[in-house]
């Protein structure tokens, strides 16, 4: 079962900074492109750090109020985050306004890979890199949405071809398998319980799939087998170990 890798969605022309770019050039590259943050580079393409929209709205939000008291001393402002968001607040250039070390992706990642990232890291882009660390593309959370456009007829050729065919060995029409707006149907009688568990499963991992409705039945409980019963084979081993 092949994903569909980053390379494949990502932009390779990428509005990018240098080190030392004023502020307000930075500024100036985001409204012009419509973008809400870009990669920084060095001398040799190098991917050091990103800025988004949040590093320079610090500067705006650390202007002080004239008609508002002055802050007392709080020691929050000594934490390493306060003192991080007070250098970027009085940063000129993209290397002080910067994130980093900033997190990436490569163009052979998948598309899941890549999604995985930004949720964990909570961004909602990824410069592409490739060995060397060099920019060679930008891929946003927009980016990776287009993966649920993928047509009906797509996934359900996929799910017969990969799943019941390639992983089960089943015959092509052994189960009925219906898809609308990326909601796949699977019905049909299976002879045990642990093929119909990998076929849900596997299904479920597709690209552009939404949801699975799983109306499978089964003859058999292998789980409650005899050890010396024959167990599945082929792909759906690995499968199996994973369920």
């Amino acid at each position: 079962m092949k994903h569909n890798k980053v390379g494949s969605v990502m932009t390779p022309e990428v509005v990018r900074a240098g080190y030392g770019t004023p502020f307000k050039e930075v500024v100036r590259l985001l409204t012009d492109n419509s973008i809400s943050g870009l990669p920084v580079v060095d001398e040799d393409e190098k991917v050091i750090g990103v800025i988004s929209e949040t590093d320079l709205m610090l500067r705006q939000a650390d202007t002080p109020d004239p008609f508002q008291p002055k802050r007392r001393f709080r020691f929050a402002g000594l934490t390493r985050s306060a003192r991080r968001q007070a250098a970027k607040a009085r940063a000129r250039t993209a290397g002080q306004l910067m994130t980093a070390p900033p997190v990436t992706a490569r163009a052979d990642d998948t598309i899941v890979e890549a999604a995985r990232t930004m949720a964990q890291r909570r961004v909602e882009r990824l410069p592409v890199v490739d060995e060397d660390d060099r920019l060679v593309g930008i891929v946003t959370r927009r980016d990776l949405l287009q993966v649920f456009l993928r047509p009906d007829p797509d996934i359900r050729r996929e799910v017969i071809d990969e799943v019941l065919v390639g992983a089960l060995w089943l015959a092509p029409r052994s189960v009925d398998v219906s898809v609308v707006e990326g909601v796949v149907t699977l019905d049909g009688h299976m002879e045990r319980k642990s093929e119909t568990e990998i076929a849900v499963s596997m299904t479920r991992q597709i690209d552009g799939v939404v949801a699975v409705v799983d109306k499978l039945t089964h003859r058999l409980d292998d789980a409650r087998l005899p050890a010396d019963v024959p167990a599945l084979h082929g792909v759906a081993d690995d499968w199996l170990r994973k369920l």
